[in-house]
């Protein structure tokens, strides 16, 4: 296997001059973050209780959210202590754990990191897509999804789709693509430039896959509000919550995932070898599951909900001026539930 280019691919030691201070702030950020994030989902979900003690409702976008977050704070704390340790002892990923079996084979535990970056990249933009689907069904399609989109439904698609994505995944150990040792040492991904057919088809079927997702995604979230109930049958303050921060993740994880799409087109057809352009790509994909907690814990804050009241009372005294009329309060434009003179509900699931 060719694999002139990648300068750290058969390294034992980390590249000099690196330190481990920003992987460290990165894994806490990313631990702390999940870890709010289910705990405000477990308060809610305590507060959902029935009368008379029984179980809480809580709906499937509940289910996918907290999903996501279990599976960011796993990815977290698979991935980054692997990375301190090669840190704490001075070793590539390669040179950690067994060797391959080839001369040029990555070690075993660098053949593992790159399937688990593969596998929790892909991962949470399934879970994106079903909570997409979750909101434009629920705007859109109120009474189809009151009946057949349950919690139990939420709980058994997580697990398919993650069953589905690790087979995915796991074809580059199969020899359907070639993991491969980044710079400086303490990274592991798949061969995204140079090398034959086989190892490039992986990367580009990820890539593209990956891509249809995003589309799929915004597509939904596009859609939802054109496919709302009419006005007398306006949706309820947590469709709207959950349309609006999907919208903010969303736009997240595009922006974080994009540069990776890019980077394998551009190795596969264009021959552009530049590892520390694909580092930078593989790193952008890491950070989303950091900020992701974060974005769902500010727009949980008092803070966020005042800054868009200002929004909409701006937005109706605008539309009062232009239409001569008084400028009423913030209810032309807020939903139910934002609104100054509302009483404070739960949105978010």
């Amino acid at each position: 296997m060719e694999t002139e280019g990648y300068r750290c691919r058969s390294s034992r030691y980390i590249e000099g001059g690196q330190s481990a201070v920003p992987s460290s702030v990165l894994f806490a950020a990313g631990l702390l973050g999940n870890v709010l994030a289910l705990l405000l989902l477990g308060q809610h979900r305590r507060r959902s209780r029935s009368p008379g003690g029984r179980p809480p409702r809580v709906s499937a976008f509940y289910v996918l959210v907290s999903g996501l977050a279990v599976t960011d704070l796993l990815g977290k704390c698979l991935l980054s202590p692997i990375v301190l340790a090669a840190y704490a002892y001075n070793r590539s990923l390669s040179e950690l754990g067994p060797g391959g079996l080839g001369e040029d084979e990555p070690g075993v535990l660098c053949q593992l990191f790159a399937f688990l970056m593969a596998f929790f990249g892909l991962a949470p933009t399934l879970l994106l897509l079903a909570m997409a689907l979750e909101c434009w069904l629920s705007l859109g399609h109120p009474y189809f999804y009151r009946r057949h989109l349950t919690r139990r439904l939420g709980a058994t698609l997580g697990p398919a789709a993650a069953g589905l994505c690790a087979l995915f995944c796991a074809l580059p150990l199969l020899g359907f693509g070639a993991p491969m040792q980044y710079c400086p040492g303490t990274w592991c991904f798949i061969r995204m430039a140079g090398g034959g057919p086989r190892q490039l088809v992986f990367p580009v079927l990820y890539a593209s896959l990956m891509g249809l997702l995003v589309l799929a995604i915004v597509a939904c979230n596009v859609s939802s509000p054109a496919a709302g109930p009419p006005p007398a049958a306006a949706p309820r303050m947590e469709e709207l919550d959950h349309l609006v921060l999907l919208g903010l993740m969303t736009v997240l994880f595009t922006v974080c995932s994009l540069p990776l799409i890019i980077r394998a087109y551009m190795g596969a057809f264009a021959a552009d070898f530049n590892e520390n352009a694909d580092l930078s790509a593989l790193r952008f994909l890491s950070v989303n599951s950091i900020v992701d907690p974060w974005v769902f814990i500010i727009f949980r804050t008092s803070v966020f909900r005042t800054f868009v009241r200002r929004v909409c009372r701006r937005l109706s005294s605008r539309r009062a001026s232009l239409k001569g009329s008084s400028p009423g309060a913030d209810g032309q434009f807020c939903p139910p539930g934002w609104r100054r003179t509302d009483a404070p509900q739960l949105g978010i699931p």
